[in-house]
Formats: structure tokens, sequence, C-alpha cells
């Protein structure tokens, strides 16, 4: 194994820490007022996205090390929460969900290794449910099984509409939730070592630029969710892009005044979901723009969403994705360095004067040696990357140290000088 940090004892002796801390987490994640917490205390984290994890757990020619392997050197890094995938569609041997209700038992057990071992290391998984994209099926794929029942859909966005197509993913949900983990021996409703729900990945509805009808799924769908498990947090997924209820914030914040047919304000509304999402990925939104502009836009794209977040929404902020990628050009290490300096600057900043109402971030994201054949531009090993590494270990020490200062229940309108 390559040196952590300069020392493989360092990485021993952290993770060692850290697992012993794991034998027993403590009770779920809950929201009091504007901010996240856990038996009385507040809960602020540090985090990262690894959607790889369920596929490489239940791989045949894997024995899980890659996930043991992750879970270790992010519990050394100090990192305890992480996104992951609870979603494959498809009818693929490698799919989660083959047909609508019917799945993959060596996969579903994938995904119980990921959740066990995330608690053994002492760190908590965000599972998201559902792709906008045609990754691993999504929408798309929802829509090809009402499709293939002889149903007519005419566009990918009525997987937000057609009553047969919700219905397959209300079975989804519930499957999900009441599922029994075959290495805790815990329900996934009742397991406190997932911190959160979130029903959707980046969702877009383009066909209706209002915002209405992705309203009114979240809102049908979180309702639904809640009545069988009310235990746990339930975010949307949002990138985070306003609508039509903020037409001034469209104009003024959205990169090039784009609407996808979401509405960060109005989706956040809604009273079952618990927090507000917002992701960060300059290179995707900013295309040919410097990279001052692109650092000016993500502090303010933060604090802008924030602000709305604990003046607006009254609920706590997560950064549930952000990263730089390889891929764009005039990329460096040195620029990624200070893009990940300048969010985590902004999320410990605005947590600390806006009375921990800005919860954390996820970077996208994490791999182990040996997945090079899996990069996406964005990736990071930690075993590798030294500066990366310490980047990652300073926030989660001062996202730690925030955490522990004080307890605040308050209701009031929080501001950052």
């Amino acid at each position: 194994m390559a040196k952590f940090g300069g020392s493989q004892l360092f990485l021993c002796v952290l993770a060692l820490v850290a697992a012993t801390a794991a034998a027993d987490l403590p009770g779920f994640v809950e929201r009091i007022g504007m901010t996240f917490q856990t038996e009385g205390s507040t809960f602020l984290f540090n985090g990262f996205n690894a959607h790889w994890l369920m596929g490489d757990a239940a791989s045949p020619h894997s024995n899980g090390s890659k996930v043991t392997a992750l879970f270790e050197e992010a519990a050394a890094a100090g990192l305890t929460v992480c996104r992951t995938w609870a979603f494959y569609d498809g009818f693929s041997n490698d799919s989660l969900q083959v047909t609508p209700g019917v799945y993959h038992e060596q996969v579903f057990k994938g995904l119980d290794f990921v959740i066990s071992e995330a608690r053994k290391n002492g760190l908590r998984v965000i599972l998201s449910l559902v792709n906008n994209y045609n990754d691993y099926g999504g929408r798309a794929q929802y829509v090809d099984w009402a499709r293939r029942a002889g149903l007519v859909v005419p566009s990918v966005d009525d997987f937000y509409t057609h009553d047969t197509i919700k219905g397959y993913f209300k079975k989804h949900i519930e499957y999900i939730l009441n599922r029994m983990n075959t290495f805790t021996k815990m329900a996934y409703k009742n397991d406190p070592s997932i911190m959160a729900w979130e029903l959707i990945n980046e969702p877009h509805c383009e066909s209706d630029p209002s915002g209405k009808i992705f309203t009114a799924w979240v809102q049908e769908m979180a309702t639904f969710l809640k009545t069988i498990d009310n235990n746990h947090l339930l975010g949307v997924g949002l990138e985070g892009f306003y609508g039509s209820s903020t037409p001034d914030k469209v104009k003024l914040n959205n990169p090039n005044a784009v609407q996808i047919g979401v509405d960060f304000i109005k989706v956040h509304k809604v009273i079952e979901i618990d927090y507000a999402t917002v992701h960060a990925y300059p290179d995707f939104w900013l295309k040919g723009q410097s990279e001052d502009k692109k650092t000016e836009f993500v502090k303010q794209w933060l604090w802008n969403h924030w602000k709305d977040s604990v003046e607006m929404l009254r609920k706590p902020l997560m950064l549930g994705g952000f990263g730089k990628t390889k891929k764009d050009p005039g990329y460096s290490e040195h620029i990624r360095n200070d893009f990940y300096s300048t969010v985590y600057d902004s999320i410990y900043r605005i947590s600390k004067n806006g009375h921990k109402t800005f919860t954390g971030g996820l970077m996208w994201q994490l791999f182990v040696e040996g997945m090079e054949s899996q990069d996406d531009g964005f990736e990071i090993i930690l075993s590798q990357d030294a500066n990366a590494t310490a980047l990652i270990l300073n926030q989660s020490k001062r996202m730690g140290e925030l955490a522990g200062s004080g307890t605040c229940t308050c209701t009031c309108t929080c501001t950052v000088a």
C-alpha cells in the first residue's frame, strides 16, 4: 500500500481509532430547526461521493476489498458521510432492479455490505434512489419498462406524471426501505448508519420550465416515503437551479440563466423534505470561462443558496456534490487544490458564522488503487494524493471542531459577516 500522508503507520493508527469509535453508532441524524443533530449534539460533516460501491461489492470478481479499503482510508481522513447509489435499473446481470419490483439478490447483498462496512468504519451513508440520467438505467429505464408493458409514454419526463411509472418507483422505495440487511440483520428503515434518503440524482424536467410537475412529484414521493420511514432525513438531490417562483434569481444566479424544470425554492418548501441540496460543477456550467470567474461563481452560488435556505426555507443546506475534472482544458493539480480550498473555506466560514446551518459538503469522488479503468476525471485516490488528502483532512478537522463548539437550536435569521 502506498504511504498515506507520508506514513503507513499514521493511516493504520487513524483507521484503528475510527474503527473503535464506530463500534456503536449514535442515534439517527435529525433536523432540529435549521441544523442537523444527533443525540442532542450538532452534526456537521465532511464527506464524499462514491457511486461505484454497490456494483464493486456485488461483483463476482471482488470480495469487497475496494469498498473496505475506501472506507478505511476515508475514515482516516476524517470523512464521516458517503453518498452513493441505491439504484441500478435495467436488464443487465449487474443491475439491482431487473424489472419493476424484481431484484438481483447478489447485487442487493452488495449494497448490504456497503452499509455494513460504512458502519464498521464510523461513516454514515446517503442513498440516492434513482438517476435523472441514463447511466445506471435512470428515468429512461422506468419509461422503457412501461413501454414494454404496452403503455403509451411519449417522453422520459412522463416519469414524473404517469401513474404506472410512479407506481414502479413507489415499489422501489418500499422495497429498499423495508430491505433486511443480510449483514447487520437490520431493516434499512431502522438503520441509523443510513443518514438520509435522496429521491433522485440531479433531476431535470425540461418539458415543464415552471417546475410545477417536478414539485408535485416530489410532494407525492416524499409523502409516500415518510409513511414508511420517518426515522431518516429526506432530501431531493437538486443541483440548485432556481425556477419560476423566483425569476430574478434565475437571471442573476443560474448559469446562463438556464431553467431545467426544477425550482430550488418551490421544491424545498415541501414539508416532508428535511434539507436543501446544491451541487457545484463550474467546469460543466461555465465552459470556456476563466478559473477566477469559476471561483467567484462558486463562492456566490454557495452563499446565495445558504442565504435562501435559512431565510426562505428555514432548513439546513448541504453541498451534495462538487469537483474539478482533469478533462477540463488547462487543468492542473494546483488549480484543483485551489478550487477545493475555495469550496471548503466557504462551507466552513458560512457554517461558523451562520449557526451551523451549512451542514457540510460531499466531494465527487473517491476511488482506491486499481480503479484506473473507471476514471471519470474527478476521482481522487487518497493513498496516492498527499495534497488532496491534506486538504480533506484539514476540512474534516475544522468541521469536527466546529460541531463540538456548542449546539445552536435557534430559529433566528442567520447572517454571515
